[in-house]
């Protein structure tokens, strides 16, 4: 059967649906909230004659997998995205974040973009294989996780209960404007203490005021240089001081302030080696502020990963995307992390980040993706399979 004739057993209202109703479950990660929505991707599931697990978290939060069995000649292709979304804010939408409301040929709310939209799009292009009864050569699974906003709760337990063992490519459908994606950077976030003694504010000579130690570590964090080599597709590390935290009282020295670091890293830099650097920071200032005391912690650690752009799960995409939509396009790099950052370190397979929506758009007012834009992605995932199982 040849690619269009698959696509036309589903269409573009049908997709645009699904994706409007994902949009209205409100999995806002904290707390998550997901199962319901994994819950309701199960029984869509079921509805197009494709087997699906739940794999409950506990607390509400859940995994959602669909597979369509193949002839085991190939291994598995894997399709990824995750359930929850961030906050939407406290600044007025144009349309509610959870209203998936579909307005001059786009579609709104959170997670359109990031990424209920690139899901639906997956979930769709699964069931237009199936109903085309084409015979794969591999496993076809399509997996809906749980907290990639947070701590990727979701994708450790898949990568942990041995779901990549047979997965010889990942497609994940995180927002790209439909452009091929094969590296991301890594996320570190740190968070460094300083402590120091509270004392009456009329006599702040007999305190050791936290907030004055932490401002001299911030200052020599913010002329921090990476030592890296430059990524062709991921460019330059950047640093960005995010929160800081300290004092309880006008009227009193404040014993502890703490500030938080996010560092968006590329492939050449070892986190550890970041950590060493700031404790030596810390050491060298106390050198001349013998009083200073300053913790670090890690709350964020994701690596940054790539693919080769030679290796033949790229082609394939790049042959894809020119047989279908005559396009040239050429391998890229994001900024964001996404679950290839769980996924990628300990079984080196190749992952394809491509999706609907533009990237700056995810965690926005007013999020969205075209119409279009959700189309084109769900052809090409048909197209992806096709060429990759079938």
């Amino acid at each position: 059967m040849k690619f269009n004739e698959v696509v036309n057993l589903i269409t573009k209202d049908e997709v645009v649906e699904l994706a409007q109703k994902m949009v209205q479950f409100n999995t806002v990660n904290p707390p998550g909230n997901e199962k319901i929505l994994a819950d309701f991707l199960g029984e869509k599931f079921k509805s197009y004659d494709i087997d699906s697990e739940i794999i409950d978290l506990g607390d509400n939060r859940a995994n959602v997998i669909g597979r369509i069995k193949g002839s085991g000649e190939r291994k598995a292709l894997l399709l990824n995205g995750h359930l929850d979304v961030v906050p939407p804010g406290d600044v007025e939408w144009e349309h509610g974040p959870f209203s998936g409301a579909v307005v001059d040929g786009k579609l709104y709310g959170r997670g359109s973009a990031d990424m209920k939209g690139g899901l639906a799009g997956m979930i769709m292009a699964a069931k237009a294989v199936k109903a085309a009864g084409i015979p794969l050569k591999g496993d076809l699974i399509v997996a809906g996780t749980a907290g990639e906003e947070d701590d990727s709760i979701g994708a450790f337990h898949f990568l942990e209960n041995d779901g990549l063992k047979d997965v010889g490519g990942i497609l994940i459908g995180e927002p790209t404007s439909c452009e091929i994606n094969i590296a991301e950077k890594g996320a570190f976030w740190v968070e460094i203490t300083a402590y120091g003694k509270t004392a009456h504010g009329a006599f702040p000579q007999e305190g050791v005021n936290a907030i004055l130690h932490a401002n001299l570590i911030l200052n020599e964090i913010q002329k921090y240089e990476y030592k890296y080599t430059q990524n062709d597709f991921l460019g330059d590390p950047t640093l960005n001081i995010s929160t800081i935290s300290g004092g309880v009282k006008t009227n009193v020295v404040p014993d502890k302030c703490s500030f938080t670091i996010d560092m968006r890293t590329v492939p050449s830099i070892d986190h550890d080696d970041i950590i060493k650097d700031f404790e030596a920071i810390i050491s060298r200032l106390k050198e001349d502020h013998p009083d200073l005391n300053a913790t670090v912690k890690v709350i964020n650690n994701r690596p940054a990963v790539e693919t080769n752009p030679d290796h033949e799960f790229i082609k394939s995409a790049q042959k894809v995307a020119k047989d279908i939509f005559n396009k040239d396009l050429e391998p890229k790099g994001v900024s964001f992390y996404t679950d290839a950052a769980v996924f990628l370190p300990t079984t080196n397979l190749p992952a394809i980040i491509y999706g609907p929506g533009a990237s700056d758009m995810a965690h926005q007012p007013n999020e969205h993706i075209t119409i279009d834009n959700l189309w084109e992605a769900t052809q090409f995932y048909i197209g992806m399979i096709l060429e990759y199982l079938a």
